[in-house]
């Protein structure tokens, strides 16, 4: 196993994953509210890369962090870069984003690659890694705003984790009067 910060370890390391538009920080929110900030933090492995980029180009970071059309002007050449720098080094930006991990629960709202995953497994060992897959339509995740972009929907930031498997959690994000029971699911995860 890695040698990790010396932070005391975090029970539970919940790994979100799923497409663009599929409510990955929607239920990470959701979840976070539930368990609450004494218990529970959610970290994302892009806020690394846009802090970068945001510095790099003088853009706004809080416009890149939220979920408008702003970081999607931004979307594909910040996927290019990241992915030269993950050729160097699998874990830069999963080890960036731990650097706050400090609470019992953590939840990784954006794992897209299987070296993700692999990141956390060997850093924090399999015994404290939930893995969840979030899915939905592509016409509820139209609803939600997305549209199919070449270079960003067809790459590995999209689509490395489609063969991965099995999940300890696969859950359909489509009902919005669904929401408390995925919640349940969710909060079952991180109790065992």
């Amino acid at each position: 196993m890695t040698n990790v910060s010396d932070c005391p370890l975090p029970r539970i390391i919940l790994l979100l994953s799923g497409k663009r538009k599929c409510g990955k920080d929607f239920l990470a929110d959701a979840l976070l509210k539930r368990l609450g900030m004494e218990e529970a933090q959610i970290i994302r492995i892009s806020e690394p890369i846009k802090r970068h980029w945001a510095d790099w180009k003088g853009l706004h970071l809080d416009e890149l962090l939220s979920d408008g059309a702003y970081k999607e002007r931004y979307r594909k050449e910040m996927i290019e870069w990241s992915d030269a720098r993950r050729q160097e080094d699998y874990g830069v930006f999963c080890r960036a984003a731990c650097t706050t991990v400090d609470r019992p629960i953590c939840i990784v709202s954006d794992i897209r690659r299987k070296t993700d995953v692999r990141y956390f497994r060997e850093t924090y060992g399999p015994e404290r890694i939930r893995t969840v897959r979030i899915e939905a339509s592509e016409a509820i995740r139209a609803e939600r705003g997305w549209q199919f972009q070449t270079s960003v929907d067809d790459v590995q930031s999209e689509c490395d984790l489609d063969d991965y498997g099995p999940w300890d959690l696969l859950v359909r994000n489509e009902q919005a009067d669904d929401v408390e029971g995925l919640l349940e699911r969710l909060t079952k995860l991180v109790s065992s």
